[in-house]
Parts: C-alpha cells; structure tokens; sequence
C-alpha cells in the first residue's frame, strides 16, 4: 500500500474531492441551463412537477409514517393539521406563510389537548 493511502487525511480528501465532484458538476450545468430555460416549456413545466412529486412524497412520509416526537401525534391530527393548512393557505389569498402558520396552529393546538 503507498504512504499516500495510509495516510490519515486521505479518505477526508477522497470524501471531499468525490462529494465536490459529484455536486458541482450538476449546479453549474444547472447555472448554464436555466440562462436559456424558457418558463413556458414542456422542460421546464416537467421539472416543476417533479419537484412537486417530491415534496408531496415527503409531507405524505411525514403525515403516514413520521418519526420523533410527531409519531407520538394521531394520525387523525396529522391529517386535520394539512386541512387547516390548505384552508388558512386558500382563505387568506394563496399566502404560504398562512397556510404553514395554520397547519402549525392545528397541529400544536390539538396536541397540547391530546397529550
């Protein structure tokens, strides 16, 4: 084995160099290709509904299979802390602000009453 890879630092590089490289790459080519994205293109419109599978696949994690403090949270509360998000979102004119506030209004209110 070379004096290189036995050294201490070597696998603290190696993780440096593979993370930067495996990143970096894919942020500048987004740099370059969001210059000449055009908003209204099917690409784009794609890669929007792929971003919001995403989210929606992790709230749905949350709310169905959570881990911590909230599994210790019913289900049925999880379930009426979203409602009350999309209501307070809708109600006070699409705001995203409102519509987490809400959702964290139902959720820690209905738990400070179930627990």
């Amino acid at each position: 084995m070379s004096e290189v890879a036995q050294s201490w630092w070597w696998p603290y590089a190696m993780i440096l160099v593979a993370g930067f490289l495996a990143t970096e790459c894919w942020r500048w080519f987004g740099v370059v290709a969001a210059g000449r994205l055009r908003e209204d293109s099917l690409l784009f419109a794609w890669v929007r509904a792929v971003a919001t599978a995403l989210i929606a696949g992790i709230i749905s994690r949350l709310i169905l299979f959570p881990d911590g403090v909230l599994a210790d949270v019913p289900v049925w509360l999880r379930i009426a802390a979203v409602i009350g998000g999309i209501i307070g979102y809708k109600v006070l004119n699409d705001r995203l602000m409102a519509g987490i506030l809400s959702a964290e209004f139902v959720l820690i209110g209905g738990w400070m009453f179930v627990v």
